[in-house]
């Protein structure tokens, strides 16, 4: 078994009471977070959760979620997105000698999810990256959250696409 630290963002309905709400978590299995309550309407989870696998520990955490307030739907899971800063700090780099590192690779560094003035991208991807082309040790529990959870907010975004379009965009990125 290892402990894996991940984060879940949710939706969830308007009017829970805080205590009721915490309280609903504890019961239903989310003893092993950290809630945060911060916006109206938003709930963010900082698991710390011991499984045979990340995918276990995301699952098995989201169904906890559901079964305490079966209306929230996911926002987001991470670790996931990364920018130049947040790259720079994993591996002990300034973010200058990160941004040299992508312009001297570009035709093997991952495309970023979004970019422009703040590029993104998928933290699994970035930590395959130093792996195989930098032969860089990464925490093999940090890259399979971060696979997972890539895997979470794809699946969650495919879903707001009608089926079709999905099909026919999948078909034009590859």
């Amino acid at each position: 078994m290892t402990d894996y630290d991940f984060t879940l963002k949710f939706a969830i309905p308007y009017g829970l009471d805080m205590e009721v709400l915490e309280t609903r978590l504890f019961k239903a299995g989310c003893d092993d977070a950290l809630v945060g309550l911060g916006q109206q309407g938003r709930l963010a989870l900082e698991f710390s959760r011991e499984a045979a696998s990340a995918e276990e520990a995301i699952t098995s955490a989201m169904v906890d979620v559901k079964r305490a307030i079966p209306g929230a739907r996911l926002i987001e899971a991470g670790p996931d997105l990364v920018g130049v800063t947040d790259m720079a700090e994993l591996f002990g780099f300034s973010r200058q000698n990160m941004r040299k590192l992508l312009q001297s690779h570009r035709a093997t560094f991952p495309l970023p999810l979004h970019e422009g003035r703040a590029s993104l991208w998928h933290l699994a991807e970035v930590l395959e990256w130093f792996r195989t082309h930098q032969q860089k040790l990464v925490d093999e529990a940090l890259h399979e959250v971060a696979r997972v959870s890539m895997q979470a907010n794809v699946a969650r975004e495919g879903l707001r696409l009608p089926a079709e379009e999905t099909r026919r965009f999948e078909a034009l990125a590859s």
